[in-house]
């Protein structure tokens, strides 16, 4: 009998030590991978907020480097293959070229695992030419979304879908309708 009282004892302590408050609880490593998903969520909206905010909204390049990923693959809307960071910063430089005051606002930001979704609006002047459009001098307003994949708090990867047909025809650069 002894043996199962120290047996049935030992029973005890295990159980009491697995349930005692010093032990994390399954509901509780639930929560705290939830907090740590949101944490990281909010992280990368960080991120991604900056991306548009400091580098395309204000053409800061030195913030390149920090923000995007030297393996970065840039997916755009009409390109055949991916840019990567460098054909980004040709693009980019271009895209400032021909809308020099462009400012991008951040309308709505939706975070799930590694990507960030943002719906944007572009506002900017047409002051320099444009994939052979001459510089109109008109102010354009374009939407747009982009889904930004991160990786060790840089973009590695973007998709980004934006208005061209919109913005286009706020250039003049599409026929009248027919009527």
């Amino acid at each position: 009998m002894p043996r199962l009282s120290a047996l049935a004892m030992a029973c005890v302590i295990v159980t009491f030590t697995a349930c005692s408050s010093d032990s994390p609880q399954p509901e509780n490593a639930v929560a705290q991978g939830a907090m740590t998903q949101i944490d990281s969520g909010e992280a990368n909206k960080r991120i991604v907020r900056r991306f548009f905010e400091e580098v395309w909204s204000k053409g800061d390049m030195t913030l390149r480097d920090s923000l995007l990923a030297p393996n970065y693959a840039g997916h755009i809307a009409g390109n055949a293959t991916p840019l990567d960071r460098e054909g980004w910063s040709a693009w980019f430089t271009g895209f400032r070229n021909a809308f020099p005051d462009a400012r991008f606002t951040v309308e709505d930001m939706v975070a799930e695992g590694d990507r960030v979704a943002a719906r944007l609006t572009m506002r900017g002047t047409h002051r320099g030419a444009l994939n052979g459009i001459a510089p109109t001098g008109r102010e354009v307003t374009v939407t747009g979304m982009s889904i930004e994949r991160i990786e060790n708090g840089r973009i590695v990867e973007g998709w980004n879908q934006n208005d061209a047909l919109g913005m286009l025809g706020q250039l003049g650069a599409l026929p009248p309708p027919v009527r």
